[in-house]
Parts: C-alpha cells; structure tokens; sequence
C-alpha cells in the first residue's frame, strides 16, 4: 500500500529536531519551528483510505516514508500502533519515540529531523517541492 504527499520547503526549515519531524498544511512556519521540514502539503491524514489507516493500526506494520526532492532523498523506518488515530486535519509527525496522538503517523523512527540527508535540507531551506511516499509493509 502506497499513500503520496505533495509538499514544499520553506526558508526557516532548520531541521534540528532530535526526535521527531513534520509536515504541515499551513503555509507558514516561524524560525523556532526545528521539526518541521515541509508545508502546504496537498493532502492530509484525513485523506487515507479507510484500508490504509487500518493498517497503520496495527503494531506489525512496518511504515517507510521516503522524501524526495530536486536534489535529495531520505528513507526513514517506523511502526505502526494501535493508538494511531490519524486524525489531525493539518500536520502529520514521525516519532523516533512511542508516544502517540491524532498528529502521529508512526513511532519508533529510525531517524528525526537532524538526521536527514543535507541535499533534502538545502533544496527544503530553498523552498523547493517535496514528494513524501508513505509505504506500508
């Protein structure tokens, strides 16, 4: 199952969360806002099919999100959880923790906004777009 985002970068990503990164339907983003890699993002949680949130449900899925721009690439690793609502009407988090909320899409993420790829960053700084992939195994 393959879910596809369409989202763009903004001049005050900074990308220096250590546990966790975003993406937000708003338009705009202030310079304290570490975590948050992408905005106006053409889709929302609320737009997953109905068989695609019950999968996230479930502890045993494996979630890859893969992050693609003009010039860089990053694949991040998480789960799914049976406290995985997914029903924020606006912003979508990867957790490197367990912690769940209507925000979070997975847990236990292998990386975090500090952690991805320089080449992403720069063309997000650069306000260039960004196709997110979300892959359920």
């Amino acid at each position: 199952m393959i879910f596809k985002i369409l989202t763009k970068g903004h001049k005050n990503v900074t990308s220096n969360h250590k546990s966790t990164f975003e993406i937000t339907k708003d338009g705009e983003i202030g310079p304290a806002a570490d975590c948050i890699i992408g905005v106006d993002m053409d889709k929302t949680m609320l737009n997953f099919p109905t068989e695609f949130k019950d999968k996230i449900a479930n502890p045993e899925t494996k979630i890859i999100v893969e992050l693609k721009t003009e010039k860089g690439y990053d694949e991040i690793t998480g789960w799914g959880h049976e406290d995985l609502t997914l029903t924020h009407p606006t912003d979508i988090v990867i957790r490197k923790s367990d912690y769940t909320c209507s925000r979070t899409l997975m847990i236990r993420a292998d990386k975090a906004a500090r952690d991805l790829d320089l080449n992403l960053i720069d063309d997000l700084k650069n306000e260039k777009i960004m196709e997110v992939t979300i892959k359920l195994c």
